[in-house]
């Protein structure tokens, strides 16, 4: 596989490391939004929990 891009291989190689960089940001900020969504809904679950049992 010839990889040679001549002049203009930096600007090749540079878009696809910034858009490796802009996918891996958003998956990065996906899993964290996810995790923390889970943690509120979680505590949501619970409150309710506890009002049903103060019924």
């Amino acid at each position: 596989m010839d990889l040679d891009m001549g002049k203009y291989g930096f600007y090749v190689w540079g878009c696809y490391g910034a858009t490796f960089v802009a996918l891996s940001a958003l998956v990065i900020a996906s899993v964290r939004a996810r995790s923390l969504q889970k943690t509120k809904l979680d505590a949501l679950q619970d409150a309710l929990k506890d009002v049903k049992s103060d019924i």
